[in-house]
Parts: C-alpha cells; sequence; structure tokens
C-alpha cells in the first residue's frame, strides 16, 4: 500500500471514494473538496493498491480545540500553524474494509501531526466508531455539538 498526499488533481478520485463511503446526507460534494485540495492538500493523505485508489484521510490544522460543523464547510478556516489537526473524513472502499487500510491512514495522519510538532489530534464519529479509535489513542471527550447528517456525533483527541 502507497500512502501519498493529495494534489488537485485528485478531485474527481476522493469525490468519488466519498460518495462511495458516505450515505448521502454526510458526504461532502465534489466542489467541498476542491476547497479542500486548494487549502490543505497537504493534509489530505490518498492510500492506493497499486493504482487503485483504495482510501483517504483529510483534515485541515486549527488553534481551536473543537472540531465545529462550520469547519467542514469552511476550508478557508485551515491555519497551517495551527496547535490542532483535525481529521474530518476517514475513508475506506468497502472492498478493502477489515486489512487495516483505515487504520495505515490514521498511524500516518498522527505521525504528520507528531512531525509538525502539534498539539494532537481531533476527530468526530459516531457512537460504535468510539472503540475503534480508541485502539489508537483518542480519548472520547463526549457528545459533539454537530449535527451533521442528522446524527450524533463525538469529540475524540489524542494528545501529541
Amino acid at each position: 500500500m502507497l500512502i501519498r498526499k493529495a494534489i488537485i488533481d485528485d478531485l474527481d478520485l476522493v469525490t468519488h471514494v466519498e460518495a462511495t463511503c458516505f450515505p448521502p446526507a454526510e458526504a461532502a460534494p465534489r466542489e467541498a473538496f476542491k476547497e479542500r485540495l486548494k487549502y490543505y492538500a497537504d493534509y489530505f493523505l490518498i492510500a492506493f493498491d497499486g493504482g487503485t485508489p483504495i482510501g483517504f484521510i483529510d483534515g485541515f490544522v486549527s488553534d481551536d480545540e473543537i472540531l465545529t460543523d462550520e469547519m467542514f464547510a469552511d476550508a478557508s478556516l485551515h491555519n497551517p500553524s495551527g496547535a490542532w489537526q483535525m481529521i474530518f473524513g476517514l475513508n475506506t472502499m468497502p472492498e478493502y474494509r477489515n486489512r487495516g487500510v483505515g487504520g495505515r491512514l490514521i498511524e500516518a495522519f498522527i505521525e504528520l501531526a507528531r512531525e509538525e510538532t502539534r498539539k494532537g489530534v481531533i476527530l468526530t464519529c459516531k457512537a460504535e466508531k468510539i472503540p475503534y479509535y480508541a485502539k489508537f489513542g483518542f480519548v472520547n471527550e463526549g457528545e459533539s455539538e454537530s449535527d451533521h447528517g442528522d446524527a450524533k456525533w463525538y469529540q475524540m483527541r489524542i494528545r501529541l
């Protein structure tokens, strides 16, 4: 498996992966990815099996300690010198799930944050994913204020 940083030419690729991995109410649209790649492609890692894209992880950097819905909607809030690395999405193509792809992407993202001396990494997830992220050292901080996709989300953090 190869993991590399995204480039703007990956727009259609990441849009397709997102649409495959998330329900329509939760999937980010193409325009959102266009903005994300414009502002923070260096914080967007894509996994490949040979030439086949099999997953990605993305999120920008901020001094804010709470991941908000506004962050998902406004990529210009990215602060390259911020203290906290956010995770907005972790996607693994269905045929590659349960093979460690997501874990490798999470570990690569944590390592990137560590190399850049961030305080840590923050994400939101649904209740059923809390044990998964806890395996990587994330701590559940309780229910998030997010109502993205009309779902209940929990904020998790790993301090580096």
